[in-house]
């Protein structure tokens, strides 16, 4: 009967041991259209088409260079390695409450020396005591019969799990953000080449001019002109210098060290740097994938554990002290048989009047969670208007490439054309002026395109998840 007893007792204590009061959590829909925008835009998916999230950085992007400047990123960026730390200080924070969930065993031994008069058949005395004690026990664990500790636990867990996501996502924008500066700083060595080219036949055609000048055949308005379009491309090669210069500076913050030179653009590179077989759409839920809203949703799962401890806060909290030793008068009988004792103390508090204490912890649990949810749903639909950004860019890119490499050869052959017929006296200056100038805007827009379009894939790629591999 006593066994019955004692079989029921320990069940009831594990079905309410089971008890948890957090709200049943179910991940919210996404407030976001199921399939990526339509439209004139945005173009088709091309075949072979990769998945970012499942493509390895080190595929993605094709350059050599640009690879070995990543990896150097990856290594020495103090942004990430901020990341990390942090993800080990959740870590820590989270073993730190999970231990709370089991019983702290402790050990301790003491020494009391006493001394204290004795009177006895009329003569008085000194009785000398000495008492040694040694216990092992439990001090003031509770009993976790509603799941506020373990709440707590599964609060921390979340919090940890939504540091790691965080310092992923630091390391995806960290990729895309050296991928986008390492070939920021090649398009304007790029626009060095093309202001140094350009430098050398305006100041030919200066040198044309004023030669004709002198004999009387030019004007003086003319030999202006020409000037004027020198030195704009001179300043044009010292704006660029100063930009491939801070381009570097750029990079090597991003890096962490001083990069090698051979790591670093001379020019555009000819090839594209990246895969160019992307996405042109997506289903909404590819965006789960992205470490931001990964971590996000981590942190409302954070939220809602915490809506579980503040609601056992209701409810009694059960503690338990224990303890198991030995005590005797002499150090040599410490240990001996019948010298051993116990004491078991459990206690419950139960909360009576606390002033709103609770309800009002409750009712910051319930809007912190509101707050999470907000953050979370604003996630998702960030993420997806940058991915739906990126892909118009990208619908675009092909037609709008060809229309300024047509503009350019065309505006090419027209500066030739009539650099022939100034030579030759056909035309006036005025028509190679605007030739020439034609052309180096022409040049500057092609280069500006081909910028957009490398900086887009990467943006594709980051957007899409892509960067954890």
């Amino acid at each position: 009967m006593r066994n019955i007893k004692a079989l029921g007792v320990v069940s009831l204590s594990l079905v309410l041991a089971a008890c948890d009061m957090a709200p049943k959590y179910t991940r919210p829909e996404m407030p976001v259209p199921a399939a990526s925008p339509q439209g004139p835009a945005y173009g088709t998916d091309a075949a072979g088409a990769i998945i970012p999230a499942d493509t390895g950085w080190r595929d993605f992007f094709t350059d050599p260079r640009l690879q070995r400047v990543i990896e150097t990123a990856l290594t020495n960026n103090r942004d990430l390695r901020l990341a990390v730390a942090n993800v080990a200080q959740a870590r820590a924070q989270y073993k730190v409450q999970r231990a709370d969930l089991l019983p702290t065993v402790g050990a301790t031994g003491t020494a009391t020396y006493s001394e204290q008069p004795l009177v006895q058949f009329g003569q008085s005395q000194r009785l000398n005591t000495d008492v040694y004690q040694a216990q092992l026990g439990i001090s003031a664990w509770e009993i976790d019969l509603f799941g506020r500790v373990r709440n707590l636990t599964k609060a921390a867990q979340e919090q940890y799990f939504a540091s790691v996501e965080n310092r992923n996502a630091a390391q995806t924008a960290l990729i895309a953000e050296t991928a986008t500066a390492w070939l920021t700083m090649a398009a304007d060595q790029e626009r060095l080449r093309i202001a140094t080219d350009l430098e050398k036949a305006f100041g030919e055609t200066l040198n044309l001019t004023k030669a004709r000048f002198d004999k009387g055949v030019a004007s003086e308005l003319e030999v202006r002109q020409a000037q004027t379009s020198y030195d704009n491309a001179r300043s044009d090669i010292a704006e660029a210098t100063t930009l491939v210069a801070q381009d570097q500076n750029a990079l090597n913050l991003l890096a962490g060290t001083t990069l090698n030179a051979g790591d670093l653009p001379e020019a555009f590179p000819t090839s594209d740097a990246t895969i160019d077989t992307l996405p042109a759409g997506i289903a909404s839920d590819v965006l789960l994938r992205r470490p931001d809203i990964a971590a996000a949703e981590h942190q409302l799962l954070g939220a809602n554990a915490n809506i579980g401890a503040a609601r056992a806060a209701f409810f009694p909290q059960i503690s338990l002290t224990a303890a198991l030793g030995t005590v005797s008068l002499g150090l040599s009988n410490l240990f001996k048989s019948g010298s051993d004792t116990w004491s078991v103390a459990p206690s419950a508090t139960l909360p009576i009047f606390d002033f709103g204490r609770n309800k009002g912890n409750l009712r910051y649990a319930k809007a912190t969670y509101d707050a999470m949810l907000a953050t979370y749903e604003k996630s998702v639909q960030t993420g997806f208007r940058e991915v739906a950004d990126a892909l118009a860019r990208q619908g675009t890119m092909t037609r709008q490439m060809e229309a300024q490499t047509s503009l350019r050869d065309s505006a090419k052959v027209a500066y030739t054309l009539s650099e022939a017929r100034f030579r030759s006296g056909i035309d006036g200056f005025l028509t190679t002026l605007d030739s020439q100038r034609s052309l180096y805007t022409a040049e500057q827009s092609l280069l500006a395109t081909r910028l957009t379009r490398a900086a887009n894939m990467v943006e594709v790629y980051r957007a899409m998840g892509g960067g954890l591999k």
